[in-house]
């Protein structure tokens, strides 16, 4: 049985570690989970109106979106992990009537956008009682993520498959035609090397002659505990930046910042917490009642490319190392389907084969020989 180990725990290394063929591969997990991103994160899965140009990362969304419905199967989520809660988008009233007509069309190639309706004041307000009076644009589809329920489900599934999981911060080698990986002074020989650690996928790879475009980016979010019935309610989003994302349980998030100058930082602030109550308080009915409810911060380490767009793949053409990053904000609704690809492709031997290019750039736009390797 060939060995595979994973370095990264999260929303793709997890993904990937479930989905691989446990009777052909033996498969071990390395995490450092300190800032891990997915951990930290929840999200809104509804990507159908993105104003992004990159088509290629519009169809991996799209079809990420999709899948959803399979990965529910699949790993049995309940509501607490995920619910096609349905999506408001509340924007000025001239451009709500032309995301109607592009949600109308993508609708097309994406049945699952659902049900288009303009709603009235009133009725935005009776969807999601938090918001004040005015106009919005309803989907049907889509709905809110937990990325840290989504670990834990997944990680419950990995063990009773088998898959080793081990705490630390990976070294890699490459020996022949296996790989070394040290971890906490424990040796781990592997034929294949799946390297899906965000951006902690440039120090990996540097040592093997690798430069990696991709950098740390903070996340946060705000977490607020409330005793309303959130049951029912849409994810909402907002003009700007913000996102309004109640779960079932009453709780309440906001969020998320991007902030390109933190790099590794985890500390939550004062300021993430100012520019996301300003950005949001503006829709709401009544922000000070939601604002004093109990807060606590979600703070994770995402990673993003200087095109804001993912990239995963056969690094070497051999089928021994592969590497996926770059997932950025969105993240949560490409990163599950990233991990399924890969593991489709190294189960079928088939990653010569495998063109991952209506999804992604070569790898090569990415990853590159370092020029300051001695």
């Amino acid at each position: 049985m060939k060995k595979i180990t994973i370095i990264g725990g999260g929303i793709i290394g997890m993904t990937l570690a479930v989905y691989l063929d446990h009777t052909q591969y033996e498969v071990t997990v390395i995490d450092q989970l300190t800032g891990q991103a997915t951990s930290a994160s929840a999200g809104i899965i509804s990507p159908w109106l993105s104003k992004r140009r990159n088509k290629k990362w519009y169809r991996l969304a799209q079809d990420g979106a999709a899948f959803f419905e399979r990965l529910v199967q699949d790993f049995g989520l309940d509501q607490t992990i995920y619910a096609p809660s349905g999506t408001l988008i509340v924007q000025p009233e001239a451009q709500l009537l032309a995301l109607a007509e592009l949600a109308a069309l993508r609708k097309e190639t994406a049945p699952e956008i659902g049900e288009i309706k303009l709603l009235t004041s009133l009725e935005t307000k009776q969807a999601l009682p938090l918001l004040k009076p005015q106009p919005s644009l309803s989907i049907s589809g889509g709905g809110r993520l937990d990325g840290r329920g989504y670990l834990l489900r997944l990680k419950t599934i990995a063990q009773k498959k088998k898959v080793k999981f081990i705490e630390g911060t990976a070294v890699i080698q490459q020996q022949s035609d296996t790989w070394h990986v040290k971890v906490n002074e424990q040796s781990i020989f592997s034929d294949i090397l799946c390297v899906t650690a965000g951006p902690g996928i440039q120090q990996l790879l540097a040592p093997q002659g690798y430069q990696v475009d991709v950098r740390p980016q903070k996340g946060q979010l705000l977490s607020f505990a409330t005793p309303f019935r959130t049951d029912d309610w849409p994810v909402a989003m907002l003009a700007g930046e913000g996102d309004l994302i109640p779960f079932a349980d009453g709780t309440i998030l906001l969020g998320a910042t991007h902030e390109n100058n933190a790099k590794w930082d985890l500390t939550p602030t004062e300021e993430a917490k100012l520019q996301l109550t300003a950005g949001i308080s503006g829709f709401l009915q009544d922000p000070d009642s939601l604002f004093s409810m109990p807060l606590s911060y979600r703070v994770g380490t995402r990673a993003y490319t200087a095109d804001f767009a993912p990239f995963f793949g056969d690094l070497t053409d051999q089928g021994s190392l592969f590497a996926a990053s770059g997932l950025g904000s969105s993240g949560l609704t490409t990163g599950p389907y990233i991990g399924f690809l890969l593991a489709q492709a190294i189960n079928s031997n088939t990653h010569h084969a495998t063109d991952f290019s209506q999804y992604s750039k070569p790898m090569t736009n990415y990853i590159t020989p370092s020029m300051d390797l001695t």
